[in-house]
């Protein structure tokens, strides 16, 4: 320590012994300023970890852009698939020479009946192809069975239309996979019309209203069950999300050029994402009252440790300032004191804020369910060079105002009263 010591400026050198005078109280003061800043760091880790994991998994549900006709989700429609898209293969042709694009998934929303023969409910149902479950990744939560079959593969059977239930649907029509379920619904001419389906598999959503309704077919039944050729949307999946405005601007300008016999709107991820917004909107308040409150308590912890040290050198003050001394520098040599305790604070903070991120990608912590989901998520937070440089200019500040105030105090005395001063 003392070599390490002994290589640093000699104003900074003269700054750690002056803190070395109480070093009970200036590690006390390090102590504050270090739980501090890992309470900024992790806690604000913690809310990059959440925002970019319900980010992925909203773009990975609803697709990164959605390709929709005008007004489609603001309106319900007359009849099903009366706002749908028809002919997309060159819709979808275009979109997929981009290099950002992973996939292009055409989606049928509707809604019906669903019975096991003896007992109905209401279901909302989503026409997909079996590609859409590669693109949801790890935010599928099957629950038992299997994903929906390749339609045009060997291994599936036409004579057993397959369907995927949610998990808490399958359990209030008490239906299991290999069973048979019976599914009404209106056509796009307003007839009914009913097919059979066999359960290929349930799965878990996280959210309980949508486990007891929602369930996947084929986007070739859903168009048979309904009569229609046409889709909902086009679901517009990126490789990397922070694509997704660059393509948005870019795949608006191609529309333009395209003659097509209908309007289309792209809706990026963020304008369906309504849990995302909420959530990030009350966590930015959260650690916006947080980082004031932690601002407060080293403000008070650093006024008071300098007002005591420069109470207690107040005959060092007026003897400095008798021999020729200027008040600046007695207060820059109280700045300086104040500055490396914060950068001490600030690199063990952020150390510790490190070895927490890389303790929890080893040791498996689960928070409990957020509100109005069933399933709970593993603990992380993100380390951010980004994060840690915030906090640390605005500590290191806190600590030089309070060093100032208590300073220029100080340094106010008459060098008579400071030099008999006891």
């Amino acid at each position: 320590m003392g070599k390490l010591i002994s290589l640093l400026p000699y104003s900074l050198r003269l700054a750690w012994l002056n803190l070395l005078r109480n070093g009970r109280r200036s590690a006390l003061s390090i102590l504050i300023i270090t739980i501090a800043v890992f309470a900024l760091t992790s806690a604000g880790g913690f809310g990059l970890y959440t925002y970019d994991s319900l980010k992925e998994s909203t773009a990975r549900d609803t697709g990164h852009l959605t390709l929709s006709q005008p007004g489609y989700f603001e309106s319900d429609e007359e009849m099903p698939l009366s706002n749908g898209l028809s002919d997309t293969s060159e819709l979808i042709r275009t979109i997929m020479k981009y290099d950002e694009v992973r996939g292009v998934q055409p989606r049928i929303d509707f809604t019906g009946l669903i019975s096991n023969g003896v007992k109905s409910t209401i279901f909302m149902g989503t026409g997909v192809n079996d590609r859409e479950f590669d693109m949801k990744g790890p935010f599928l939560d099957m629950r038992s069975g299997k994903t929906l079959t390749d339609i045009t593969s060997s291994r599936y059977d036409v004579m057993e239309p397959e369907i995927m239930l949610g998990v808490d649907l399958a359990r209030n029509l008490n239906v299991s996979v290999g069973d048979w379920v019976t599914l009404l619904a209106t056509t796009s001419e307003g007839a009914l019309n009913a097919f059979d389906f066999k359960v290929h598999g349930t799965y878990s959503t996280g959210v309980p209203e949508l486990d007891k309704r929602q369930l996947y077919i084929h986007i070739n039944s859903a168009q048979e069950l309904l009569l229609s050729e046409k889709v909902s949307t086009l679901s517009v999946f990126l490789f990397d999300t922070e694509k997704t405005a660059e393509l948005h601007q870019r795949l608006a300008q191609e529309l333009e050029t395209m003659s097509l016999d209908y309007d289309i709107e792209i809706t990026p991820w963020q304008e369906r994402a309504f849990f995302y917004n909420k959530v990030k909107d009350l966590y930015d308040l959260i650690f916006g009252v947080m980082g004031f409150v932690m601002g407060l308590v080293v403000f008070v912890a650093l006024f008071n440790t300098m007002t005591m040290s420069v109470t207690e050198r107040t005959r060092e003050i007026g003897t400095l300032s008798a021999l020729g001394s200027y008040p600046n520098e007695i207060i820059h040599s109280f700045l300086r004191e104040a500055g490396l305790l914060a950068v001490i604070g600030v690199v063990l903070g952020a150390v510790i804020t490190a070895l927490t991120t890389i303790l929890l990608l080893v040791v498996d912590v689960q928070m409990p369910p957020p509100p109005g989901r069933t399933d709970g998520y593993p603990l992380n937070i993100y380390f951010s060079f980004e994060l840690v440089a915030y906090a640390g200019v605005g500590v290191v500040c806190i600590c030089l105002l309070a060093a100032y105030l208590s300073a220029k105090k100080g340094v106010k005395k008459p060098i008579t009263e400071a030099l008999i001063y006891v």
